[in-house]
């Protein structure tokens, strides 16, 4: 059967920067207005740290939206801000296999800059603590409540995080707040929605933070932050289903040359001896469709596990008995397929399925095996799992616990007097149109949109740039400071192999 599932991303691409046009005022002086600079802390996630390409590195912290605001901030009595900066353009941890290199594009699709033909490896070390406190507080992978977690700078804790925290038991927020800040940032809750999302919505993966919670913790963050009248600034959330990483890989991507081997195509052996036997079944069962034969011709759908479906593995393994099916047989059929069907143009396919598609289920990968040496290909032979497809009910949960969280977040902008970014209008923008600035544009399509990283999920360069440009005309709006845009067409869309 299939050896190799073959994904080509894209034919070719050009990563060549254009000009931004946009004329900048230059004839109004830059002042802070009513807000102090001086003593700049920012809190977040991944977003605020500078994650991009699937890795932390230090090119990438460098074109944070922070450290770019700290760039306009400098120009208004900005003092400095210092960053955990990695120990080099590698990302990831040395010997780790979790946190690993940063991606780079190679013609034809993503790779990791570990790989052949580039030598370079991580030299990151997990155990190597940095001294001294640091303005960038952007931990990736911190959900909201990780924010007033004692612990969380231990080895057992975040990683990321562990590198400069004051002490294993520290909190972010009260190593934020020993900073004694003049001025704050605050984006907080992406994980909180992402993880589970990511996880295709399986909570035993990853679960989805209950609101009272997302609540309770934003509410204190930002109290906390905004104690004696310090002014900051927060962003809302996106509905992060609308992310380049759930639109790369599509409902129907198994094309004819996928189920070709050695010249020969493989539809009609596949329907002769699984789709149909499933299909017939499954009809006389009433469930007819949730199987049906693979197109000689066309695009297929995939096979996936789809929890809502009634699980129908004793009725179908007897079924496929009566019809002549040996017993061991029809009995891993009635297992493996008791709640599988094909997906649909409503399923939204996780980029990190990408490199399963086609390959034997592994219960450390993918937290499932197959009973027979048959059933052994994920999404062809087998039902992709849980954890790498969204269902359309999936997508809609996530998005009332965004709406939810984003109440939150602008009540808590209102009450504490701070300025507010509304990132949810922004993504919406770059997914129904785009951002246009003087000669190029910008979008949420991946990679040739210029706003997203190779990770499906995290801002390039430029992504990161207009993150900071929407952060300051917010804090122009609420504190008559006149910080000016930075040229978006001065950061790359892409990181090349080599930094």
């Amino acid at each position: 059967m299939i050896k190799n599932f073959k994904w080509l991303l894209l034919a070719s691409l050009s990563f060549v920067a254009c000009n931004n046009d946009d004329e900048v005022v230059t004839d109004v002086p830059i002042t802070a207005g009513s807000a102090d600079f001086s003593k700049y802390v920012a809190l977040g996630d991944s977003f605020a740290a500078g994650f991009s390409d699937g890795a932390l590195f230090i090119k990438g912290q460098e074109n944070s939206y922070p450290n770019i605001l700290a760039g306009q901030f400098a120009q208004a009595g900005g003092g400095v801000f210092t960053t955990p900066l990695m120990a080099d353009n590698v990302g990831g941890f040395a010997g780790s296999a979790i946190y690993t290199p940063r991606l780079y594009f190679n013609g034809s699709g993503p790779a990791s800059v570990a790989m052949p033909p580039y030598s370079q490896v991580a030299t990151t070390s997990q155990s190597a603590h940095l001294s001294g406190s640091f303005n960038n507080m952007g931990i990736p992978g911190a959900k909201s409540f990780h924010l007033l977690a004692a612990g969380y700078g231990s080895v057992a804790g975040n990683p990321y995080f562990a590198r400069f925290a004051s002490a294993p038991m520290a909190t972010v927020i009260d190593d934020a707040v020993a900073q004694s800040p003049t001025f704050f940032s605050l984006w907080i809750g992406g994980n909180d929605e992402l993880g589970y999302a990511t996880a295709g919505g399986d909570p035993t993966v990853n679960p989805l933070t209950p609101t009272a919670t997302f609540d309770a913790t934003y509410n204190t963050l930002a109290s906390q932050l905004a104690t004696g009248g310090r002014k900051g600034v927060v962003a809302n959330l996106p509905y992060v289903t609308t992310l380049p990483y759930f639109y790369v890989i599509k409902y129907n991507q198994l094309k004819q040359s996928d189920l070709t081997v050695s010249g020969v195509n493989q539809v009609s052996v596949l329907n002769a001896q699984l789709y149909g036997p499933l299909h017939n079944a499954l009809a006389y069962l009433g469930q007819g469709s949730r199987i049906n034969l693979l197109s000689t011709t066309g695009n297929n759908p995939m096979l996936m596990i789809d929890e809502n479906l009634t699980d129908l593995s004793t009725s179908l393994t007897a079924v496929l008995v009566g019809g002549g099916l040996d017993v061991p047989t029809a009995t891993a059929l009635g297992q493996v397929f008791g709640k599988a069907r094909q997906t649909i143009p409503t399923d939204l396919i996780c980029l990190g399925a990408s490199q399963r598609i086609g390959k034997v289920p592994s219960m450390i990968l993918d937290g499932v095996t197959s009973p027979s040496p048959l059933l052994s290909q994920l999404g062809v032979t087998f039902p992709l799992p849980d954890r790498y497809v969204l269902l359309p009910t999936e997508v809609a949960e996530i998005k009332v616990a965004t709406d939810a969280y984003n109440v939150t977040i602008k009540a808590a902008a209102d009450a504490n007097g701070l300025a507010f970014v509304d990132a949810k209008a922004i993504m919406d923008q770059l997914v129904s149109g785009g951002i246009r600035f003087g000669n190029y544009h910008m979008s949420a399509t991946y990679v040739t949109g210029g706003a997203f990283s190779l990770d499906g999920v995290h801002p390039s360069a430029r992504g990161y740039a207009l993150i900071a440009n929407k952060f300051a005309e917010a804090i122009n709006a609420k504190y008559g400071s006149t910080l000016r845009p930075v040229d978006l067409g001065n950061y790359q869309i892409q990181y090349p192999a080599s930094l």
